[in-house]
């Protein structure tokens, strides 16, 4: 049964061509290609086609999306800071006023 792709399933698979080429995988010629025939891509049978010889992630392996970071100690230590700060600030507030 072939089922039919949609037009965000051809624009994933054009953005997929997009991460090959800048990785080196296909030349321009060879992306552009490729992108005509995932624009003309009828299923999702078609489309597994113009990616069949790529790897299925082409992302990077030290990319930031492939390893989310932990908020650093740098930046809890100025939150902490700041917010003592306000702290200080609304006591001081406080005794002018009284």
């Amino acid at each position: 049964m072939e089922i039919r792709a949609s037009d965000e399933d051809r624009e994933r698979t054009v953005a997929d061509l997009e991460r090959h080429a800048g990785a080196g995988r296909l030349t321009l010629d060879e992306f552009a290609e490729r992108a005509k025939l995932a624009h003309g891509a009828r299923t999702l049978d078609e489309l597994a086609a113009v990616v069949h010889d790529l790897p299925a992630d082409a992302q990077p392996a030290g990319s930031v999306a492939a390893q989310p970071e932990e908020p650093s100690r740098d930046l809890l230590i100025l939150f902490a800071v700041a917010a003592a700060t306000l702290v200080l600030l609304g006591f001081f507030i406080a005794l002018i006023r009284s």
